[in-house]
């Protein structure tokens, strides 16, 4: 009977090799890999020829999905390949690590500690990614130890105070720094990560290569303070715990993967009455896995992932080519570069490869690796321009790769019907973003834009919808881009229904029913149209009515308007009855023309200006209705507010322009509006405010009225100095909202006296009538007349 521990860096392209190689010689009869227990019955699934990498084991406490962490494995994991070979020789697998039933129960009992004590249970026990630990630990990968991918970090918001990276990061080695950079700086590198790769990653002759790494992490492991030596020792208490386990069942050749930093903790065994003491009393809860696509975006580090690698990409192509000198790299390269129509050459491609070679060799390599490759292509391939490289290490150094899983994998029942509607609608799960220009005409495309909607009313955001200009409200463009992070969320949304239609339904109805605010349910409202989910709408209809009947706020009605308008205007595309929301809207604005008048006086400046953009969308809104006694309600409450000499002087200015731009104050009855407002009587800083609000949004009105010019020129030309010095920031901020054309066209009617007469004459005088009768056959011919002479006389 013999064990064989074979301590192994987690993605590691040459651990891999080693241990491929090391099982076809051994032949074990059962084969120990670090990782959580409760994934034994995933294991099965190795091999099966719709399982391909990169994926992860998905594991999550079923009644508190939140609490979850990922074990990612990609084709070049030491792990995948101990999986594939106890598959193909149909010999045991199993996990060793801590089961994550006590990890989560010992948070669990953690947290109600902490609450029983009054300390907020979101405050961590110990030192989470910001709050202190070096980033050479986080990423301390060289090492091998397993650390999951952190739920929060992917997810981007709060969840539960504890994931499995929170509690790996309890286990991380006792150094302040990587442990490995004691090596690589022993060795003259100053940087540990380089060395591995050096060391053992890129490297072909691999012999007596696992007893060398057991002797370096012994040394590394004695020499080192130790930290956190108790949940340390648990899981190394447990992984010995399943080595005594398989040898009692009398296995005679096992062979155990694990993180090289344990691998001296599983050589020498301690008494079997010690770790069962250690491991005694654990507290415990359920915990369910499953597999889950990965991407080798999220096997980085930039993900947070505190086992990640820096180019998984390159790690999958020196595992696909080990023995390559460059020449397959810098093909790709090229490839990628004449994609993008850059002009890449066989000779520039031989050149960069000669110089990483050359580069290797003066650095005493065996053969380049992906510093010096680079090195050779920003100077050969790139000339010296680093914008390149961005693109080399998008697509070629991590790639946009997305694993897949069978469908045949146990699965949520939400999870399940997502998966069953995107393949239906042809809408596959992808790493980088895609495209799509929905129309809602055809049937597709309508059920492609309702099951997107739909998971966005479950906080799945899978799909950011854009704008589509000009091409009318039958189209929808979205961007799609899969994150493995919402396998958590799908999960966590799965409590409320087992399909997306019936979860969405219980969700929106519980979140509308605790919502108090009248403009949050009618977002709700307005997402729940697109989504055709009729028992929603019924619902959320009901709410905006109570809470619309309740609110006296006049401003919290107009600021909800312009979305139930938009939601009868989309009801009409979507096919759904629009008058459910139009009974509702009608009344509102009923109210608001009652109160708005009362609610426009003794309304700061400050005030008035937020005031002014409810005003616009209003109006907007009631344009856009088209309901005859609406809008002539709606024009007489503007009426009311303009001649109220309590109005607020900007608002008062604004609700006239309103009404001249609606064609209903003109004439005469505009020049005396103003006359009023703009009088020497009143005071400057009131007068500027409503001119201010008046000319809002564009000064044109100003170059086409000469009697409004004249009356603002006037008004302004008898200020006197310390009066213009109070009132000049209000007509600077005025005249700051102009475009700049407006702007130089006011500031030369200022200059020419302000009648903009010498500004006609000298254009006049410029124009060429010569060459302007040239074409007048030309455009006699456009507007249908065959011949200039037919135009009647003097044209």
């Amino acid at each position: 009977m013999s064990v064989h521990i074979l301590g192994i860096r987690h993605h590691g392209p040459g651990s891999a090799r080693n241990v491929k190689a090391f099982l076809e010689e051994l032949q074990p009869d059962i084969v120990l890999i670090e990782g959580p227990p409760e994934a034994d019955a995933l294991l099965q699934w190795a091999g099966h020829e719709e399982l391909q990498p990169p994926v992860a084991i998905l594991a999550y406490q079923p009644d508190s999905p939140q609490k979850a962490c990922f074990y990612p494995f990609a084709v070049f994991s030491p792990e995948w390949q101990a999986m594939l070979y106890a598959k193909n020789q149909r010999i045991h697998a199993r996990f060793m690590d801590l089961p994550l039933a006590h990890v989560f129960g010992m948070e669990n009992e953690a947290a109600a500690k902490r609450a029983a004590q009054g300390q907020k249970e979101n405050a961590p026990e110990h030192p989470g990614p910001s709050e202190g630990i070096p980033p050479s630990e986080l990423n301390s990968s060289s090492t091998g130890i397993p650390l999951p991918e952190n739920a929060r970090s992917l997810r981007n918001s709060s969840t539960e105070e504890f994931t499995a990276a929170e509690l790996e990061m309890e286990f991380l080695p006792p150094s302040p720094q990587d442990p490995v950079a004691h090596l690589a700086h022993a060795a003259g590198y100053d940087d540990g990560e380089r060395w591995w790769e050096h060391m053992f990653e890129y490297r072909l002759g691999q012999e007596q290569v696992f007893e060398a790494m057991h002797d370096a992490m012994q040394a590394l492991r004695e020499e080192l303070p130790r930290r956190y030596d108790h949940k340390e020792a648990l899981r190394e208490a447990w992984m010995r715990k399943c080595i005594r386990q398989a040898e009692k069942e009398m296995f005679q050749r096992i062979a155990v993967i694990c993180g090289a930093w344990h691998a001296p903790a599983l050589q020498t065994m301690p008494k079997q009455k010690d770790d069962n003491e250690l491991l005694k009393g654990l507290p415990k809860t359920k915990v369910e896995c499953t597999w889950i696509p990965w991407t080798y975006s999220r096997l980085s580090y930039e993900s947070g992932y505190g086992a990640g690698i820096p180019s998984p990409g390159w790690y999958e192509h020196i595992w696909e080519h080990p023995a390559d000198d460059g020449t397959r790299w810098m093909a790709l390269v090229a490839k990628l570069f004449r994609e993008q129509q850059q002009d890449t050459s066989v000779a520039h491609v031989m050149e960069a490869v000669r110089l990483a070679n050359a580069l290797a060799a003066l650095r005493h390599y065996p053969r380049p690796g992906l510093e010096e490759l680079n090195e050779a292509t920003l100077s050969v391939l790139c000339n010296g321009e680093s914008i390149l490289m961005q693109l080399i290490r998008d697509e070629l150094i991590v790639r946009n790769r997305i694993g897949k899983v069978p469908v045949e994998v146990p699965t949520p029942p939400l999870q399940s019907d997502i998966t069953r509607q995107q393949k239906k609608l042809r809408l596959p799960q992808t790493a980088d973003y895609k495209d799509y220009i929905l129309d809602l005409r055809k049937d597709t495309d309508l059920e492609r834009s309702i099951f997107l909607h739909r998971l966005q009313l479950l906080e799945i955001y899978w799909g950011k919808r854009y704008e589509v200009s000009g091409k009318g409200t039958f189209k929808e463009q979205w961007r799609l881009q899969w994150d493995p992070a919402f396998s958590i969320d799908i999960i966590e949304k799965g409590s409320w229904g087992n399909t997306v239609a019936e979860a969405a339904t219980s969700f929106v109805t519980s979140a509308a029913n605790n919502t108090g605010t009248l403009q949050q349910v009618c977002k709700m409202l307005e997402s729940a149209i697109p989504a055709e989910l009729p028992a929603v709408v019924e619902v959320l209809i009901h709410r905006i009515s109570n809470l619309a009947a309740a609110s006296g706020d006049v401003l919290q009605l107009m600021e909800v308007i312009p979305s139930l308008v938009n939601i009868s205007r989309y009801g009409n595309v979507r096919k759904t009855d629009a008058a459910l929301v139009s009974s509702i809207t009608e009344s509102m604005i009923s109210r608001i023309c009652i109160s708005l008048p009362a609610a426009c006086t003794a309304v700061a400046d400050d005030a008035a200006l937020p005031l002014l953009d409810l005003f616009f969308v209003m109006n907007d809104a009631i344009n856009l209705v088209q309901h005859n006694a609406l809008t002539t309600s709606w024009h007489e409450t503007l009426t009311v507010i303009s001649g109220n000499p309590q109005s607020a002087p900007m608002i008062a200015g604004y609700a006239t322009r309103l009404l001249f731009d609606s064609k209903i104050m003109t004439g005469e009855t505009l020049v005396k509006a103003f006359s009023v407002a703009m009088s020497v009587a009143n005071p400057p800083s009131l007068a500027a405010a409503w001119l201010e609000g008046f000319l809002k949004g564009s000064g044109t009105l100003l170059l086409l009225d000469e009697e409004l010019w004249s009356m603002v020129h006037n008004w302004v030309s008898q200020l006197e100095n310390d009066i213009f010095i109070q009132v000049l920031p209000l007509l600077r901020r005025t005249f700051s909202n102009f475009t700049a054309p407006e702007r130089k066209k006011l500031g030369d009617k200022v200059k020419h006296g302000g009648n903009g007469t010498s500004i006609k004459a000298a254009t006049t005088a410029d124009i060429d009538h010569e060459r302007g009768a040239r074409g007048i056959p030309v455009v006699m011919q456009l507007l249908g007349f065959k011949d200039a002479k037919l135009l009647p006389d003097g044209a």
